[in-house]
């Protein structure tokens, strides 16, 4: 249908500016210009932005951050706005390209290192003691370990060493190299595998349920603390939800090694932004630990993916874990007064799920519900890309607005590779009643590739209805995976989950039925689980249901559960533990 704005400026809620957005938190996915994914892998829907197995290092007190096959990489000073640096790591003596697909880097002294994926041995390994531009020079024209998948660790004692393997039969390998020369030094050694029949995490499929294939072991990250060595990989698979990151533990670099307790460490099934495997833990500028892995859609091809950071923390008892509850909510960057001990979570709520959505246009079956659904996998579209095409969400009454994330869908592109001119512009309304609105976000002079958009207001407003306007798309339609809307409703929040139980039983111990009465005032559900009472770390957020099956516990310990509702206006009391033996 056709929609008129009107006296635009009628109202004075809050104009925002584009020099004043994201000014002290961020929202998964994380917003950068991704690429646009070369990879032509099972499910080829069309093309789309991908990229995976990310890590991050901190070198002089700035973050720089690679990932799959994106022709160059990012850094920032403060992890919420990142800038690309184009590049391209050619061979001395060829001039061939090798991409950086799950790379790896390290600091040594002055110098920043980084490698890609290789199963050769003449991939060259670079550094940088100037990595903000694209000044780079050859450590070793080639390395000889031939490592995919790699990850190194700089010992205290100086000695170096690289961990890699990606598999669903080998295991995750280490060795020690050169400090000087990078050559390997030693023996190869064979060191974790996966157990699937024990570990139900660690399962091949969507739901764990997929016998097809077994379950590949992949992306290898070590870091150190106290004296102890933290072994981590991801599994099952990077197109799943379940997609997670385990760790071992040992008292030497080379092991052997312990499985630690609480697993999967970084772990994220369920919510807007699904899968939180194959990463790296870092320590920010002020010593607090993150988090950042690979975020699945697998929609237009299985590779389509993302990328998110998550708090982390290695507990009093030595226990790594990563805080995923609420993750794909506006979160704190790191500030020094932060404390990863209790979460990083702003409070600010979803005000939009599933409420009333008009729009410009609609193409095929690709419905306007579907930007408000929750679901990344899903999306609406419009008929075009044109300027003036728009989308209206209803946030079902006048509440208080503090943050907007766009989520663009990768609907009728045409696009491939690395672009660094393409851009998003658009204008972003409100209104109290749906006659009078005033623009609060202008982004119609904007210059940069934004597809997960994150803007937190200069000041909150009052609002019920928000409207989005497109001016200009890089490519394709104008489509919206999710346009989310954050902040707080006026009322109580839902109160406590009642009639909660927990069932486990004797044919399957990996997995557990979780079901609850419904609460008719929630929006959704989070759901805490752990084999201690105290360490509840693992979650699921679920909307829509009033249970839900889990499919990531040890065969051999027992468990403990814990649910709160949440909806516009807050998170109610969590229920009491459940044991189940």
């Amino acid at each position: 249908m056709a929609y008129a704005l009107q006296n635009l400026n009628a109202q004075p809620i809050q104009k925002q500016s584009m020099a004043q957005t994201r000014l002290a938190t961020y929202c998964n996915p994380i917003n950068i210009d991704y690429g646009f994914c070369p990879i032509p892998n099972f499910v080829q829907n069309g093309k789309h932005r991908a990229t995976a197995d990310p890590i991050i290092s901190v070198y002089d007190n700035k973050y720089f951050m690679f990932s799959t096959n994106q022709w160059g990489y990012w850094w920032s000073n403060d992890m919420k706005d990142w800038k690309f640096i184009s590049r391209k790591f050619l061979r001395p003596w060829n001039n061939v390209y090798d991409e950086l697909c799950a790379p790896a880097s390290v600091v040594l002294g002055d110098s920043l290192l980084v490698i890609g994926s290789t199963q050769e041995k003449k991939f060259s390994l670079w550094y940088s003691t100037n990595p903000t531009k694209d000044d780079w020079h050859v450590a070793v024209d080639s390395f000889q370990v031939g490592a995919w998948d790699p990850g190194f660790l700089l010992d205290d004692d100086n000695r170096l060493y690289i961990y890699w393997g990606s598999s669903n039969f080998y295991p995750i390998y280490g060795q020690e190299l050169d400090r000087k020369t990078f050559a390997p030094k030693g023996a190869i050694i064979p060191l974790i595998h996966l157990v699937d029949s024990v570990h139900g995490w660690e399962r091949f499929g969507e739901h764990q349920d997929n016998t097809f294939l077994k379950p590949f072991m992949e992306g290898a990250w070590m870091n150190k603390h106290n004296g102890k060595y933290y072994l981590q990989y991801g599994a099952p698979g990077t197109e799943f939800s379940g997609y997670g990151d385990g760790v071992y533990v040992s008292d030497k670099p080379l092991g052997p090694f312990t499985y630690q307790k609480h697993n999967p460490f970084s772990y994220k099934p369920g919510g807007f932004a699904r899968g939180a495997g194959h990463g790296a833990t870092y320590q920010d500028n002020f010593k607090q630990w993150w988090h950042i892995s690979t975020i699945a859609i697998g929609v237009k091809n299985n590779f389509e993916r993302r990328l998110g950071i998550w708090p982390a923390q290695i507990d009093h008892d030595g226990i790594l874990y990563s805080n995923t509850s609420y993750g794909d909510y506006p979160h704190y960057i790191p500030n020094k007064n932060a404390n990863h001990d209790e979460s990083q979570f702003t409070g600010w709520m979803l005000l939009n799920y599933n409420k009333p959505v008009q729009v410009s246009s609609t193409l095929s079956a690709f419905t306007a519900n579907n930007a408000v659904d929750e679901n990344l996998k899903t999306y609406w579209s419009a008929t075009t890309g044109n300027a003036g095409e728009w989308i209206q969400t209803d946030l079902g009454k006048i509440s208080t607005v503090k943050a907007i994330q766009i989520n663009y869908a990768d609907e009728g592109s045409e696009l491939m590779g690395k672009y660094t001119n393409i851009y998003h512009q658009y204008e972003m309304y409100a209104s109290l009643d749906g006659k009078l609105w005033t623009l609060i976000i202008d982004k119609t002079k904007n210059k940069t590739d934004v597809p997960h958009d994150y803007v937190e207001l200069e000041v909150p407003i009052k609002a019920r209805f928000i409207k989005m306007v497109n001016k200009h798309m890089p490519d394709g339609k104008f489509a919206i995976a999710g346009l989310r809307v954050f902040g707080k409703s006026a009322g109580a929040n839902p109160g406590s989950v009642q009639n909660f139980v927990a069932l486990r039983g004797d044919s399957e111990r990996r997995n557990a039925w979780l079901k609850w009465a419904v609460n008719p005032n929630a929006t959704g559900y989070h759901i805490y689980f752990g084999s201690d009472p105290n360490k509840l770390y693992n979650s699921v957020m679920v909307y829509g249901v009033s249970e839900y099956y889990c499919t990531a516990l040890e065969k051999d310990q027992t468990y403990y559960f814990q649910i709160e509702a949440f909806n516009e206006s807050g998170i109610g009391t969590r229920t009491e533990i459940k044991k189940v033996e």
